[in-house]
């Protein structure tokens, strides 16, 4: 019998993190750059240094505590600044972003300053980045399934934002130089590739559906800029991979309801699989801003499931997150009836390269 938990953490999942709070926006900015992002980390530097400009602001990331890391403030306020540059509010901070200066403190000063209130709110809303290259570890992870049981999939993704990747079959891969997906699509996601590549596999994706307690509406331009503010200013070819599929989107809207995923996830599950429908469970950065007890509660409907699991009907859940300590991203395949939970790579946040483990 599952029950709920108080505790930090169940059973396969990661526990919330609990990470000091000693200049957050300081430690964001060495990850930035340790990951290729130079711009945002200069930005964030600037931001840590010239917080006091905006009081309330300041008072809201000051309080955050231990859990600063894990509600991933830094690229809250990152996309906060974002979306003044986009919009011309801060002229100064649009010109940064152009590349016409590199006056960092004198631009962030200038928006901290003007837009306490804007940034305040930004901070209140949990980030919605629907990174559609993190859709090549879950495509990869399929052709591991679909080589092990050859049924077509009928995918669930908790935190599904815009659904984008509720579309990963009509994007086309280069996984580690396996060609898969869509031909044509224009949509091409092709991370850099460490280790041997995934087994070649087809892929057969039947229905596909997800739910986010604030899913973004694609036909809303408001959103789909907030979903543009938080891509990286100095990466615009993840810029361009957004827009074209919200292109794809448009044409294919994603089934997306709104809701509590735990509910959402054991309503779904609680329906008898078809003979020969392969069912698996997406995630991919959303644990982190689930509480725990409905982390034990999500736990508990894919135990459930799991003991259904047979070779006609066989279930699996595929997690795209950040480990306990927060140091790596793991792509994560549990599998049922063979019971098989194993680490298949270590990635980049935003599925930039992936280190594929031996199989």
């Amino acid at each position: 019998m599952c029950v709920k938990s108080d505790s930090p953490s169940s059973p396969g999942m990661p526990p919330p993190i609990d990470t000091p709070t000693v200049s957050e926006l300081a430690r964001q900015s060495q990850v930035m750059r340790s990951i290729g992002t130079p711009f945002v980390a200069d930005l964030l530097a600037a931001v840590d240094r010239q917080l006091d400009h905006a009081p309330r602001t300041a008072r809201l990331i000051r309080s955050w505590g231990s859990g600063a890391a894990s509600s991933a403030i830094a690229m809250r306020i990152n996309a906060a600044l974002h979306a003044l540059a986009r919009q011309g509010r801060v002229p100064l901070l649009s010109a940064l972003y152009a590349g016409e200066h590199r006056r960092f403190d004198d631009a962030v000063a200038q928006a901290l300053a003007g837009h306490d209130d804007v940034l305040v709110e930004w901070l209140h809303q949990v980030p919605q980045t629907n990174e559609v290259g993190r859709a090549a570890g879950f495509y990869a992870a399929l052709m591991v399934l679909a080589r092990r049981y050859g049924h077509p999939f009928e995918l669930f993704e908790i935190g599904a934002s815009a659904g984008l990747n509720l579309n990963l079959a009509r994007y086309a891969y280069n996984l580690g130089g396996v060609h898969a997906g869509l031909p044509g699509s224009p949509v091409r996601i092709a991370p850099a590739w460490h280790g041997s590549p995934p087994p070649i596999a087809p892929v057969v994706v039947e229905a596909a559906q997800g739910v986010d307690l604030n899913p973004i509406d694609i036909r809303d331009p408001a959103a789909c800029e907030r979903l543009a503010s938080f891509i990286f200013a100095d990466q615009p070819d993840r810029s361009e991979r957004l827009d074209r599929a919200l292109g794809i989107a448009r044409a294919h809207p994603p089934q997306v309801a709104t809701g509590r995923a735990a509910d959402w996830l054991a309503a779904r599950l609680a329906m008898p699989a078809p003979e020969g429908r392969h069912r698996v469970v997406l995630h991919s950065m959303v644990l982190q801003y689930v509480g725990a007890d409905e982390r034990a509660a999500i736990e508990c409907t894919l135990a459930a499931t799991a003991k259904q699991a047979d070779a006609g009907r066989p279930f699996a859940c595929i997690g795209f997150e950040w480990n306990a300590a927060r140091t790596q991203v793991e792509l994560r395949l549990r599998s049922w009836p063979d019971g098989e939970d194993r680490i298949l790579a270590h990635c980049h946040p935003y599925g930039g390269w992936f280190d594929w483990k031996p199989l």
